[in-house]
């Protein structure tokens, strides 16, 4: 595993906001330094400059304290700047080691597995100092194991199944080490009311009558680690079930003399504590029941192998716990009965490198629960560090061996054992005594660790060449250090030149005042032994500065809300102009290519250039480059009448063509394709005009760069030819016929039409026609019949 570090400090113990120190780039300026030490413990930022003769008139001894590229601009050399860097400095770098080396197995206090061992940082404040730290778990590594078992009555089918876990036990872990103790030691509860009963016969079978336990106990250490599985069998088979009356156990005060005893026999190996149990536990506080309230001291009081201040000290803490199992680099396996999962992952969650698993109702798991716990441990390495000196903060960057980085807390940890984590350390104060301090980083449940050894900077080196009682000090009234004075107890100024005494009299402020007037330093600084000492702004970038304080670069005029248009730098209240760039606010530019026109002309030939700007002279014309000319003819139309005089000595202007169309020179080409083409020139007009004949003429229009107007005719025209009159007579006579034919044929179609219908007509109504057959009316027939009536036919 590999851990990046990092290391820095600032004066005054001052907070750190983050890894890489703070960012305030007000840090220099703001902290009014008076000395090369205050400065660099202002930020990691921060230089002094040691020039002698670097301070203006006005400004005060803090000036020499600010950021390096400022103090290079205000023209303090490279060289005489003092900015002291941390560094970091291995001392012990031995290389990572297995258990076996040529065939040998190794001592474990031979084995390395975490490198570098030892390191010296020098840490300047607010500066951030990193290194790596490699880890990598030895292969066949020890292992120390203590089997610590509840023995209340509830545990009883538990402790027959725990009779033979030595060699059981021996054999599975075989399989990881070859180096394997165990041990064993039990636990029921304090001896005193209310926590068991304290009558005779209780105390001395506390298990009904037909039972036969063992008299209450504390905690009894029944075997220590021995590499003998059968001994630890044969001592656990003797031992007996014993009782009490709550259902919460004494296994803290256990747990405590098992971590801090010799008895228990650890080594400086991985160290295993199993903590096997049914119930809860009390802690801190619960000893109050019985009438104790001394509190824990975390020693070792065991006689005989038994714990005998039970009833003197109450329970320790979880805190307490914690702090003691880490020093003793104990890894904690907590085997519990599923009722009391929740209890215990809590539990789990507030000490490191500790894992809960769940015991079955009769322990009967016990083995794979240790050998399951056992590699989720040793799958996870977690870093921890010694308790950090005032103003010193550490992180840590993990590099996993699955790829995984991690940061923060997570940083200090990587599971399925990792390849390295960066470690970054930061210091935000120089100690009051100005010692080294000394702190430690460790892997959780291991005994190596790595130390590091802090030295602080708390002076620049040109502190060590400082001229006590220095003339230049106003006669000796001060140490000349890294170009400044640093003045005795009593004397102020830049120089020390004046006492305290003497600060504010009426002759030294007369001093202080620009031409006889009533305002002290111009009411922007204050007046220090007859010299003033300008006010710092807000805004470091912003200074006072002058005899009299009277100058100062942030009143300049300002341009798009930029002081000197962005395009100077202001000096006692008067923009210094940059090249090519002039006026009172730096606002006017000298450079002319914003106003070159498309023709490359400067405003088109039409104006003036000001400050980067065209001004149109001619008023016709406007835009940015004097282009635009809304109420003016085109080019062509314009030069039409001159071109037409000058080439062919005809058109509109033709008597009066010298005094008018002398304006540009004149060059006759045959035909048009051999008029100029637009690649041939910057900028040109191809024109076609129509003459008084109707006849087409071309010609090209082109300016060139030096103003003068170039005119390309072609003397070939394109003039329409006359009509040919007897096709279009005859063409008109044809057409006359073919229409009067087409009119003559379309009348007989029609009428031949008509005459077809008229005939159907007929034709039908004929068909249809039918001859009445009545008589007339006024028909009167020429017989007459007579009828006698007498006549009977006979």
């Amino acid at each position: 595993m590999t851990h990046h570090v990092c290391v820095s400090g600032v004066h005054g113990g001052m907070q750190i906001h983050t890894l890489t120190g703070r960012q305030d780039g007000n840090e220099c300026t703001k902290a009014s330094a008076q000395s090369c030490g205050e400065c660099i413990q202002a930020g990691e930022k921060c230089g002094w400059c040691t020039d002698e003769d670097f301070l203006k008139q006005g400004e005060q001894k803090s000036t020499r304290c600010d950021e390096i590229e400022a103090l290079i601009t205000k023209g303090c050399s490279k060289a005489s700047i003092e900015d002291p860097r941390g560094t970091v400095t291995v001392n012990k770098n031995q290389a990572l080691t297995d258990r076996t080396k040529d065939g040998v197995k190794l001592k474990p206090d031979q084995i390395t597995q975490i490198q570098p061992q030892k390191l010296t940082l020098d840490l300047r404040s607010g500066e951030a100092q990193t290194f790596n730290l490699t880890f990598k778990r030895a292969e066949d590594y020890p292992i120390d194991l203590y089997y610590l078992m509840d023995l209340s009555y509830s545990m009883k089918d538990d402790l027959e199944n725990v009779k033979n876990l030595g060699t059981d036990l021996m054999f599975e872990m075989q399989k990881i080490t070859s180096d394997f103790r165990i041990g064993f030691g039990s636990f029921v509860e304090k001896t005193v009311m209310p926590y068991i009963s304290t009558t005779p016969a209780k105390l001395l079978n506390p298990c009904t009558s037909d039972q036969n336990c063992t008299s209450p106990f504390s905690y009894k250490n029944v075997l220590s680690l021995t590499a003998d599985g059968s001994q630890f069998n044969n001592l656990v088979s003797k031992q007996q079930i014993s009782g009490n009356l709550d259902s919460p156990e004494g296994g803290f005060d256990a747990i405590m003399q098992v971590t801090v005893c010799n008895q228990i026999g650890w080594r400086n190996v991985t160290r295993l504590l199993v903590f096997s149990t049914d119930a809860g536990f009390h802690f801190a506080g619960d000893g109050k029941l019985g009438g104790i309230v001394l509190p824990n001291d975390g020693k070792c009081h065991l006689q005989e192998n038994m714990y005998t201040m039970s009833h003197y000290y109450d329970y320790p803490s979880i805190a307490h716990l914690v702090q003691k199992l880490s020093e003793n680099n104990i890894q904690t396996i907590f085997a519990v009965t599923e009722e009391f999962q929740p209890v215990y992952q809590e539990l789990k969650n507030l000490i490191p490198k500790s894992a809960v698993g769940t015991l079955s109702s009769d322990s009967g798991n016990v083995i794979k629960l240790i050998i399951d716990a056992y590699n989720s441990l040793s799958s996870e390495i977690i870093l921890e560090n010694s308790r950090l000196p005032e103003g010193v903060s550490i992180s840590y960057i993990s590099h996993c061996k699955n790829g995984v980085s991690e940061k923060g807390e997570n940083g200090r940890k990587c599971s399925n054992i990792s390849i390295g984590d960066q470690v970054r350390i930061i210091s935000s104060s120089c100690p009051s005594n100005g010692k080294s301090e000394t702190i430690k980083i460790k892997p959780l449940g291991f005994t190596e660790e790595v130390e590091i050894v802090l030295n602080f900077i708390c002076e620049c080196e040109c502190h060590e060449d400082g001229i006590p009682n220095s003339p230049a000090c106003h006669f000796g009234n001060g140490t000349l250090e890294c170009g400044a004075c640093r003045c005795n107890e009593g004397r102020i100024g830049r120089v020390c030149e004046c006492s305290k005494d003497e600060v504010r009299t009426e002759d030294l402020d007369a001093n202080c005042r620009m031409d006889n007037g009533t305002d002290i330093c111009s009411n922007n600084g204050d007046c220090v032994c007859g010299t003033c000492e300008c006010k710092k702004r807000d805004n470091p970038e912003e200074r006072y500065s002058g005899k009299f304080c009277e100058c100062d670069n942030f009143n300049c005029d300002r341009s798009n809300n930029k002081l000197c248009g962005g395009h100077g730098r202001c000096e006692c209240r008067k923009c210094i102009c940059d090249a090519n760039y002039t006026g009172s606010a730096c606002d006017c530019s000298l450079d002319t290519s914003t106003c070159l026109a498309s023709n490359k002309q400067i405003c088109n030939g039409r104006g003036i250039c000001e400050c980067g700007v065209c001004k149109c002279t001619d008023s016709k014309f406007q835009g940015p480059t004097c282009e635009i000319c809304p109420t003016c003819p085109g080019v062509c139309t314009e030069h039409k009448d001159c071109v037409q005089c000058r080439a062919f000595g005809t058109g509109d202007k033709k008597d009066t063509c010298e005094k008018e169309c002398s304006y540009f020179n004149l060059i006759i080409k045959k035909k048009k394709e051999e008029l100029p083409q637009p690649n041939d020139q910057p900028y040109i007009n191809h024109c076609k005009e129509r003459d008084a004949n109707d006849c087409w003429f071309f010609f090209t229009y082109a300016t060139k760069n030096d103003g003068t107007v170039e005119v390309h005719v072609a003397e070939e025209l394109e003039c329409p030819s006359g009509p040919d009159i007897i096709p279009i007579v005859a063409g008109v006579v044809a057409g006359i016929v073919l229409i009067g034919l087409a009119l003559l044929i379309i009348w007989k179609l029609l009428m031949i039409i008509h005459d077809r219908r008229e005939f159907a007509k007929f034709e039908k109504e004929k068909m249809n026609a039918k001859w009445d057959a009545g008589e007339n009316p006024i028909y009167k027939s020429a017989v007459t019949t007579v009828v006698n009536p007498k006549y009977e036919g006979k």
